[in-house]
């Protein structure tokens, strides 16, 4: 897999999702965001199908990925990306609600590179989003 500018979006909550696009959008960050619904989504972007159908997806620039999904948990997608040598340096940020302990802890036993609670008001959002991708995207030196 090759180095790519894209982010992978984790999200099962339509209405999640669309307000970080619209946040991004309101960020200036343009990156092409490529969303996954659920888990087996994520794990099947990133890794290809269980059928052995190649990903379709190329490595992303980072991933943000919710903890409370369908079918695959976020913990159980953060332990996939870390035990697969092509993607165990991929920056992961958990963007949550979650403002549980445990959660936390789970992300950061599991090398997770950040967690951010995801803030309720819209202006608040877009805030932290503008940092995330200013960090992630322009800032942040990827492994080689």
């Amino acid at each position: 897999m090759s180095r790519r500018d894209s982010i992978l979006l984790v999200e099962d909550n339509d209405d999640d999702a669309e307000l970080t696009l619209l946040a991004f959008q309101a960020a200036r960050i343009g990156n092409p965001i490529v969303r996954a619904r659920d888990g087996v989504e994520a794990l099947e972007l990133l890794f290809g199908t269980p059928t052995g159908a190649t990903a379709e997806l190329e490595t992303p620039a980072v991933v943000l990925l919710d903890l409370k999904l369908p079918r695959v948990s976020g913990i159980e997608v953060l332990k996939a990306i870390r035990t697969d040598p092509r993607t165990q340096h991929l920056p992961v940020v958990i963007l949550t609600s979650s403002a549980e302990d445990e959660d936390r802890l789970a992300a950061y036993t599991h090398r997770a590179n950040s967690y951010v609670q995801k803030p309720v008001e819209f202006d608040r959002f877009v805030q932290a989003a503008r940092q995330l991708g200013l960090y992630w995207i322009v800032l942040n030196q990827p492994p080689p």
